[in-house]
């Protein structure tokens, strides 16, 4: 693994919870949900970043399998969202963060997932 590694990991974490601000400020009525997952996994994948800088090897799994959990829900959240917006509901921005969401956990899972060569 390189040693930066921990830091798109802290980066993924700081993009998840203001994805999740984001969707809490686009309907405060509704989107509770948005505001807490976002602040719980993202303060989460800093957290697995911040042990992966100080050295702690299980945080990388930690991170993997995190954002390998977070990939499934964010896959089936933005497919639920974009049905519903095909539907006609008002549901375009939900699924829009939702789908940025799944895109960055799917961009950082290669990443964590790779190791350094010896």
């Amino acid at each position: 693994m390189k040693a930066s590694t921990w830091k798109y990991v802290v980066g993924y974490g700081v993009f998840l919870i203001v994805i999740g601000l984001l969707g809490f400020a686009s309907n405060p009525e509704k989107a509770k949900t948005a505001l807490m997952s976002g602040g719980l996994f993202g303060s989460l994948s800093i957290v697995w970043g911040v042990f992966m800088a100080k050295g702690f090897g299980w945080a990388r799994y930690a991170a993997i399998i995190t954002t390998s959990l977070l990939s499934v829900v964010f896959g089936w959240r933005s497919f639920m969202g974009w049905q519903a917006f095909i539907a006609g509901e008002p549901k375009l921005i939900a699924a829009s963060l939702i789908s940025s969401m799944l895109v960055a956990s799917l961009i950082l899972l290669p990443l964590i997932l790779r190791k350094s060569p010896a």
